[in-house]
């Protein structure tokens, strides 16, 4: 502060000296021109001696700083073109981890797909051979109620013709073989 109060009061006494005088307005000769010269190389010494230093010191450490802020800016920018790359990276690694879980997904349903579509044929030819076994079963059951019922009629047919022709002494004759046969057997 104290240079600042001092650089201010070198600079502006001239000025003061230079309002102060004469008011004549004769040529300016040598000697007003080496008062002159002599008061800007005091000025210049004074404001070497007194603001020089502090001039100096502040220019250098504006330089450092300056200096520092762009090693720092270039660190941040160094910094910051890795955390890309690393994006980056991790971008693509990402991208092929999606492509790889659509790929798995895509084999995954195309196998779901060819076991379903197995599963259906195989279902498709064992209700198949189902539905022929049902249908040679009823078929079959159905050929045995109808022999049987034949049979049965046939019987009930055979058994009124032989009736009506029967006399009552053959029938009885007949009963009789047919209970000595069964005590026979027993």
């Amino acid at each position: 502060m104290k240079s600042i109060l001092l650089v201010a009061a070198v600079v502006l006494v001239p000025v003061v000296a230079f309002a102060a005088g004469g008011g004549d307005h004769e040529g300016m000769g040598i000697k007003d021109w080496a008062w002159r010269i002599l008061n800007f190389a005091i000025l210049v010494v004074l404001l070497v001696k007194f603001v020089g230093k502090p001039l100096r010191e502040y220019l250098a450490s504006r330089k450092e700083l300056i200096e520092k802020s762009i090693r720092e800016a270039q660190e941040a920018k160094e910094l910051a073109k890795k955390a890309l790359a690393e994006v980056e990276e991790r971008l693509k690694l990402k991208d092929k981890e999606i492509a790889d879980i659509l790929a798995s997904a895509k084999s995954s349903g195309e196998a779901e797909r060819d076991r379903l579509t197995a599963e259906g044929e195989r279902m498709a030819v064992r209700i198949a051979e189902q539905a022929k076994t049902n249908i040679d079963f009823e078929l079959k059951r159905a050929k045995e109620i109808i022999q049987e019922e034949a049979v049965q009629a046939a019987l009930q047919l055979a058994e009124e013709k032989i009736r009506q022709q029967l006399t009552k002494d053959e029938q009885d004759k007949l009963l009789r073989e047919s209970i000595k046969l069964i005590e026979g057997r027993n």
